[in-house]
């Protein structure tokens, strides 16, 4: 039995299957853990959302900026941009089924020695604090009023934490460090747009793994969203978004012993 965490999907149906047969998955003993951002800018995120749907609890995935901004998108709280290619989801015959699926997915999910999230935690986060503030999102995502904790999200730009949020601002600002961090000042301000590589981050902000004094130093984050990070492991970290929608290659990192699989990712891009 095995556990492999596998990086950005991003709709790159193919990659994943390719990916799954070269680890020689098996869904009657093994695991898949998804970083998040199942679907969006490759071809076939409806064939994704229904393999990784039908894989049941073989499968834990955490919610990416992506699935998110899918969920707005079929409430009516933003529209589809030209480069989005969410539009065969929404127009399926399982779409709300579907929806209602990925709806229930965590934001963070812990499984000792590990935590996976798709983006990362604050530096005045602790694990058991970033798990909390996670099912307080998630109990939101699953009741009637979601979409106003998806309204507060768009735009994000201006969001920051602090403890003394309350309401849709405080959730969708939990959802803004979850699944939308890079960077951020040793106090924990969050770099809103920067998608570049860590040595060009802007003056006055860090990784936010490699800020000083973080306090969940002690336990190994699974993550991905930083496709220009690449595939990046220290010893209480596997960033595993190596850019397959971009053409780089898709990850899977085996838990148990840390070992790396890698294939080709879409490159008609």
């Amino acid at each position: 039995m095995a556990t492999y965490a596998i990086g950005d999907v991003q709709g790159c149906y193919e990659p994943l299957q390719r990916l799954a047969q070269h680890i020689g998955f098996n869904p009657m003993t093994d695991r898949l853990w998804f970083v998040g951002d199942l679907v969006n800018r490759g071809p076939d995120s409806l064939s994704v959302l229904r393999y990784i749907k039908k894989l049941g609890d073989r499968a834990v995935t955490v919610l990416g900026n992506h699935d998110l901004f899918l969920l707005a998108v079929a409430e009516g709280i933003t529209t589809l941009r030209p480069e989005d290619t969410l539009q065969p989801i929404l127009d399926a015959p399982d779409r709300d089924e579907l929806l209602t699926w990925l709806r229930k997915q965590p934001l963070f999910y812990r499984e000792r020695p590990f935590a996976m999230v798709h983006a990362g935690l604050l530096p005045q986060w602790s694990v058991d604090e970033a798990e909390m503030l996670a099912r307080e999102v998630e109990m939101n995502l699953q009741g009637p009023s979601y979409q106003d904790t998806l309204r507060a999200l768009y735009p994000s730009k201006h969001l920051q934490w602090s403890s003394n949020l309350s309401g849709p601002t405080r959730l969708a600002t939990i959802i803004k460090v979850l699944t939308r961090l890079r960077a951020c000042s040793s106090d924990g301000r969050m770099e809103s747009s920067y998608n570049g590589s860590p040595e060009r981050i802007p003056s006055g902000y860090f990784p936010w793994f490699k800020v000083p004094d973080r306090r969940h130093h002690d336990t190994t984050i699974v993550c991905g969203h930083w496709a220009a990070l690449g595939l990046h492991r220290e010893d209480q970290l596997l960033a595993i978004d190596s850019g397959c929608v971009w053409g780089r290659q898709l990850t899977a990192a085996r838990l148990e012993d840390r070992k790396i699989f890698q294939v080709d990712g879409y490159s008609e891009r």
